[in-house]
């Protein structure tokens, strides 16, 4: 299973409902698994800010294969990596970003902003949720 152009237009989907159903409009973007932008969608009155932030949340979770918000764990003050957010072009070590795994291997990730913190992750959640079941020809 890969992540291929239709099913990114389906992550994307999956993460404008959510985000329509909670009220905030956001940035997605997803990323394949060398961390290249394959699909990308700013809902209107998205903030600016966000483009970025949701390329970088996705790109965090792709090169890491785990949620954006776990990265913090390793680059917090005290942490065993402190400053490791300022590698690789700059991470975004707080929620909103989310691996999307086929079969167990990483194929991509999905980058949400916009909302709260709270919100970011549970659309790029539902976004992920919507990968990970929908058909590989999809």
């Amino acid at each position: 299973m890969s992540l291929t152009e239709d099913r990114a237009r389906a992550v994307i989907a999956a993460a404008e409902s959510k985000a329509w159903e909670i009220g905030v409009p956001v940035v997605v973007a997803v990323l394949d698994e060398g961390v290249h932008l394959k699909a990308f969608s700013r809902m209107d009155g998205a903030p600016l800010a966000s483009i970025d932030i949701a390329m970088k949340k996705a790109r965090t979770a792709a090169l890491f294969g785990a949620k954006s918000e776990e990265v913090w764990e390793y680059c917090k003050p005290g942490g065993p990596a402190p400053g490791l957010e300022l590698t690789n072009g700059g991470l975004v070590p707080f929620g909103g970003g989310v691996p999307l795994k086929a079969g167990g291997e990483l194929v991509g990730a999905v980058g949400v902003s916009g909302g709260a913190v709270v919100q970011d992750l549970e659309i790029a959640e539902a976004a992920a949720a919507a990968f990970a079941t929908s058909p590989s020809h999809a």
